[in-house]
């Protein structure tokens, strides 16, 4: 192939292995998924912390 792909994925499952954003979403509460969504563009890379958030 012209792309290794190994490191693409390994950064992949890094990323969602280690960061604070990445927990399991509840598919069966609608509000539980907003709640989610709303964490994830607050405390996202760049954003706020969870201080100054004002999130649970």
């Amino acid at each position: 192939t012209l792309i290794n792909i190994r490191p693409v994925v390994a950064a992949i499952k890094e990323f969602f292995g280690t960061s604070q954003l990445s927990q399991f979403m509840d598919q069966n509460n609608p509000l539980s998924g907003l709640t989610h969504k709303r964490r994830l563009w607050a405390l996202g890379p760049g954003g706020l912390s969870r201080e100054r958030a004002g999130l649970e």
